[in-house]
């Protein structure tokens, strides 16, 4: 007997955005709409949801119509390592500066793909070091440190 589901990948898809839009629409419930003419802090969130919903809508109907790929495993590895990295970026940010924690952030997260290498990646974390002291701390003023005072700065 075959199932209904022609598309494992996509109706599982339709089903996280769904879930999302749940989530965001109830969460959204508590701030105040407001009109289109002045918008309330809850109303970006909330046609956030629905368009998120009628995208989950969508994809959902479209697992059942059209065949599509199978369900790969899980990476679990690649998730907490990713993960991982952005909570080790926001713990690093404060105390070591933006010359660490950006860095940390990116080798880690790297080393969550099978393409993973190391030379790249490195002058990936530079450059993005560079360029986000540049804007974030030069250019838009912001008070983040470059270095931390974990590191005597």
């Amino acid at each position: 007997m075959r199932s209904t589901i022609r598309s494992p990948k996509d109706f599982w898809s339709g089903i996280m955005f769904l879930a999302i839009s749940l989530a965001t629409v109830l969460i959204a419930r508590e701030y105040p709409m407001g009109t289109a003419g002045q918008m309330g802090p809850g109303f970006f969130p909330t046609m956030l949801g629905w368009v998120l919903g009628a995208i989950g809508m969508i994809t959902l109907i479209g697992s059942l119509t059209t065949d599509g790929e199978a369900l790969e495993r899980f990476a679990w590895k690649d998730m907490v390592l990713i993960l991982g990295a952005v909570l080790l970026f926001g713990f690093l940010v404060r105390g070591a500066g933006l010359v660490i924690a950006i860095p940390v952030l990116i080798l880690v997260s790297a080393c969550g793909s099978v393409k993973f290498r190391w030379l790249p990646s490195i002058g990936l974390a530079i450059g993005a070091t560079v360029f986000c002291v540049l804007l974030f701390v030069k250019a838009l003023g912001l008070p983040l440190p470059v270095v931390g005072p974990w590191l005597g700065a």
